[in-house]
């Protein structure tokens, strides 16, 4: 109770003060002194971040919200409401535009995942058929496909004699995950999937990849993705680095599987539960960067 009490006096209150006799005793606003006192990352853009949010002023409080034409545009309008001379700071207007670059790419990146998580599999879309058939070429090259509908998914870990059944929840998010793994991890993917295929440790490889893409979406849309992208990518994150974190949790997944030797696959969900906790944990960590060490494709 007390904790609460202490933060709505220093967040409604004391904060403004404190900002202002620091100002007087530096000379420079609070922005300046994240940015010149933080490495670039999550260290640096989370604070800008929570600054921005803080703010009383609506041109600070609308750059959280400003779309990347007009960024530029909105450093500069930061810089005058808060009297920054390039001058004196050359450095703020170029580490203040990546910030704003890494904050609001997040929200883009959650809008285009949630487009691709609602879009759904359609057979009847040859767009989408070819993705599923790519996949099934990628993982086993060497096996042709007897017929579109076939008993022969289930070697890749799909439930019954259709996968479209299976993409219900995540949509065409799944599939696209699966496919990228495949693509730009191929000797890795098909690695996992001859773990998934062990006779007593062996899982669903398809279900349990869809699975994942659920997990790496509430990790995104609840915020905890922040500190991995911030420190990830120098900019704008966008789909790929998204579908980059997907084949770190489907590759680190397997080997956590694996070394757990679970008894039987009934117990997937509290394995699941076990990984996602060691993931979170990671993301506490203000240096975090969930990226698969082996080398892709691209």
């Amino acid at each position: 109770m007390f904790g609460y009490i202490w933060e709505y006096v220093y967040t409604s209150f004391l904060r403004y003060w404190l900002k202002w006799l620091i100002r007087q005793v530096t000379g420079t606003c609070e922005l300046q002194r994240i940015c010149s006192g933080h490495k670039p990352g999550a260290a640096r853009t989370t604070k800008a971040e929570y600054s921005l949010q803080s703010s009383k002023n609506k041109v600070l409080r609308g750059a959280l919200e400003t779309t990347k034409d007009s960024l530029e545009q909105c450093v500069d309008q930061i810089m005058k409401v808060k009297n920054i001379k390039p001058a004196k700071d050359p450095k703020f207007k170029e580490s203040l535009n990546i910030c704003l670059l890494q904050i609001t790419g997040y929200s883009s990146l959650y809008i285009s995942v949630e487009d691709l998580r609602k879009e759904v599999f359609s057979s009847d879309n040859p767009e989408h058929e070819a993705i599923l058939l790519k996949l099934w070429d990628l993982l086993m090259p060497t096996v042709k496909l007897e017929s579109r509908i076939t008993k022969q998914w289930g070697d890749i870990g799909f439930q019954g004699e259709d996968p479209k059944t299976d993409f219900r929840g995540m949509g065409l998010l799944g599939l696209i995950n699966l496919v990228f793994f495949s693509e730009n991890y191929t000797a890795e993917a098909r690695q996992v999937l001859s773990h998934a295929n062990h006779p007593k440790l062996g899982y669903s490889y398809a279900i349990v990849g869809i699975n994942l893409t659920e997990m790496a979406y509430s990790l995104l849309k609840s915020g905890a993705l922040k500190p991995h992208f911030y420190n990830a990518v120098q900019g704008t994150p966008e789909l790929q680095h998204f579908h980059q974190l997907y084949c770190y949790l489907a590759y680190e997944f397997d080997k956590f599987w694996v070394a757990e030797e679970p008894e039987s696959i009934m117990q997937f969900n509290q394995y699941r539960e076990k990984f996602h906790n060691i993931v979170r944990t990671h993301l506490q960590d203000p240096d975090v960067c969930l990226t698969l060490t082996v080398s892709s494709k691209n």
